[in-house]
C-alpha cells in the first residue's frame, strides 16, 4: 500500500518561495505519475500540477503556471513542488497523490502540509 509524506510547508510573505517534498513508500514509485493538489479553507481540493512517471511531461493549473515547478527524483522516490512568487491566494493545505496524468485525478493521498502566504 502506497504511503506518501509531504513536508516543506510553512509561513512565507507574498513574493517568497517554498519547496515542498513528498516521499513515497510501499510502491514502485517510478511506475506512477504523481501530482500535487491543494485545498484552501472552505473550498474543494483542486489540482495544482502533475508529472509523468519518467519526469518528461508536466502539466499545471492555470493559476500556478509560470510560478510553480513540479519535479521528481525516482532514485529517492520523491516528488517536489517548487513554488515561487507566492500569493496570499496560494494559502492552502498541499497534498501529493498518485495521479492519472490525462485526467488529473488523484488517489492515495498524503496527509498534507500547510502553506500560508501573508500579504
Amino acid at each position: 500500500q502506497v504511503q506518501l509524506e509531504e513536508s516543506g510547508g510553512g509561513l512565507v510573505q507574498a513574493g517568497g518561495s517554498l519547496r515542498l517534498s513528498c516521499a513515497a513508500s510501499g510502491v514502485i514509485f517510478s511506475s506512477y505519475d504523481m501530482g500535487w493538489f491543494r485545498q484552501a479553507p472552505g473550498k474543494e481540493r483542486e489540482f495544482v500540477a502533475v508529472i509523468s512517471w519518467g519526469g518528461s511531461r508536466t502539466n499545471y493549473a492555470d493559476s500556478v503556471k509560470g510560478r510553480f515547478t513540479i519535479s521528481r527524483d525516482n532514485a529517492k522516490s520523491t516528488v517536489y513542488l517548487q513554488m515561487n512568487g507566492l500569493k496570499p491566494e496560494d494559502t492552502a493545505v498541499y497534498y501529493c497523490a498518485v495521479t492519472t496524468f490525462a485526467t488529473r485525478q488523484g488517489r492515495s493521498w498524503g496527509q498534507g502540509t500547510q502553506v500560508t502566504v501573508s500579504s
